[in-house]
């Protein structure tokens, strides 16, 4: 694929991703799993294979990828891209969120209409013309979408034209927030990538030029923007068959192609272990370098200083809210999280209960960064990851809200509330941050591994004037998991006074009251030294 036009610049700001797209052969059928664990041990992100069920050439995809996930521990694996006409949008859900539970949040869903018809056919597939495989991938989405909000207690109903579903129970979630990846070239397809995907991908064989990149992502852009989405929150994938030339025209070659088309994973199709080894040690640090050092040389660029000698406006926490004059070096003015591009979750104040565990006059506070301290994409999205993880709690704050309300109304046992409550992350976890990221950081850094490292001691390590806000929060993580189990108390009391909603409600405000307060706090005094940081040592 060569370019033919000068197209203008398109950086979505993604954290690099690599690699590689195995052929499932099963002739020799260790062949594609050896190939998966030479990726991961090479360094890279991602593992896919394609799915043609009718090729008897071929082991099953999802089989392979189950067996894969088992016989890997870091890399993320995907189909590329499951054949939906011959996977049963439901049971493909079922499937790959049992597998991301059980590989620990490393799969994630390509998707695609089909191409080979008379194959798909005759393995049993109904007949569709274009557009007919257009509507069916958007029911099938639905459908998908649907299983997998486990907390969502309204009937299941998508009574579509291809798929239907009328009362499925939901669930499992997957194990953190798996993306849908669409194979798409014609631009009904593109316009179903932006209203409802999380990534586009296609093949750069199938591409005519460059422009053809140009063009799928304004379509891309323009239906999520009428979607009420940011395009920003579509990744761009990219298949791609080993160069000609050298490393360094590698590299240059993708390098461009993430600073000038969006493209933030990059993934080779290759079964050569020699080519898989150079691809991970070599090319993909040397991209990630080069569109770095060019993000970093763009940020400058457009992120002025303060003009020497202006005293900026502070407000009583010594916080800038204004520049010296309009038009003036509105980054350096900024507040430090306008600055970062992310805002933590603001605690409005609102409290249930008539008391607090805890006086939040006292809590300690960390010096907010001034002007001086930049930061970069990755920076803000390791930021994000910490109020994306806090997201899911609040979550299931409302998923306890909605158990008792259905204990209370009579169409929810106790026992089986119970179960629900002991099945939440909020309830297994540990109530330390580590463990969150334990589970749920790789999805967000991809390529890195945090073993048993914990983010606390890091933090500490990093940052000494943290610890005493650290120290208060690992004390609050102890006075909610009290709180969380004053609520399985309540229950087994309803159980004796099932007329009296007194205690039960209590418990549920108290837990509403301290988890929120709580979260806030931690996201107000940590998303902005992670943002500088990271989770763990080298990943900032």
């Amino acid at each position: 694929m060569t370019s033919q036009t000068p197209t203008p610049r398109t950086d979505y700001g993604h954290d690099l991703q690599f690699g590689t797209f195995h052929t499932p052969t099963n002739q020799q059928p260790q062949q594609a799993v050896t190939l998966a664990q030479l990726s991961e041990a090479a360094g890279l992100d991602l593992v896919t294979f394609q799915d043609h069920p009718y090729q008897p050439g071929f082991l099953d995809t999802w089989t392979l990828l189950s067996y894969v996930a088992a016989r890997t521990e870091r890399v993320h694996l995907a189909p590329n891209v499951a054949n939906l006409p011959l996977r049963q949008p439901a049971v493909l859900a079922r499937s790959a969120a049992s597998l991301d539970l059980l590989s620990n949040g490393r799969v994630e869903l390509g998707l695609g209409t089909g191409a080979f018809w008379d194959a798909m056919v005759a393995m049993g597939a109904d007949r569709l013309t274009p557009g007919e495989s257009v509507r069916a991938l958007q029911e099938a989405i639905a459908v998908i979408r649907g299983i997998w909000a486990a907390g969502d207690t309204s009937v299941l109903r998508v009574d579509g034209e291809f798929h239907h579903v009328v009362g499925a129970k939901r669930g499992p979630a997957p194990a953190h927030d798996m993306g849908i990846w669409l194979g798409a070239y014609k631009p009904r397809m593109l316009r179903v990538t932006g209203r409802l995907a999380d990534g586009w991908l296609p093949s750069e064989g199938y591409l005519k030029s460059d422009d053809d990149l140009r063009v799928g992502n304004e379509i891309i852009d323009e239906a999520a923007d009428g979607a009420g989405r940011d395009p920003r929150d579509i990744r761009r994938l990219l298949n791609i068959s080993p160069p000609r030339g050298g490393t360094d025209a590698w590299v240059e070659r993708l390098a461009e192609l993430a600073l000038g088309h969006g493209i933030g994973t990059f993934i080779l199709a290759v079964d050569d272990p020699d080519a898989i080894q150079v691809f991970g040690q070599e090319v993909a640090p040397a991209v990630r370098e080069l569109v770095d050092a060019e993000r970093q040389s763009a940020d400058t660029q457009v992120s002025p200083a303060v003009t020497p000698g202006a005293a900026p406006e502070s407000d009583a926490d010594g916080q800038i809210v204004s520049t010296t004059e309009p038009g003036g070096p509105a980054p350096a003015a900024q507040a430090q999280y306008d600055r970062l591009g992310v805002h933590p979750t603001p605690d409005d104040g609102t409290r249930l209960g008539d008391s607090m565990p805890w006086d939040e006059s006292t809590r300690p506070r960390r010096a907010k960064s001034g002007p001086e301290v930049t930061y970069t994409a990755r920076g803000a999205q390791m930021g994000k990851h910490l109020i994306d993880v806090h997201d899911m709690l609040r979550d299931e704050l409302a998923q306890v809200r909605s158990i008792i309300d259905q204990v209370k109304a009579s169409t929810l046992d106790v026992g089986s509330a119970r179960t629900s409550l002991n099945e939440m992350t909020m309830k297994q976890n540990n109530w330390t941050l580590g463990a969150y990221c334990s589970r749920y950081c790789t999805t967000v850094t991809s390529h890195h591994s945090l073993e048993d490292t914990s983010v606390f001691p890091h933090l500490r390590s990093a940052e000494k004037e943290l610890t005493p806000v650290l120290d208060r929060l690992e004390q609050e993580h102890i006075v909610i998991h009290d709180v969380i189990e004053s609520v399985d108390r309540a229950l087994v009391q309803f159980v004796s006074t099932p007329d009296d909603f007194t205690a039960l409600d209590d418990a549920v405000n108290a837990l509403s009251d301290t988890l929120l307060s709580h979260l806030s706090y931690e996201e107000d005094q940590l998303v902005e030294p992670l943002a500088r940081v990271g989770f763990y040592r080298g990943q900032a």
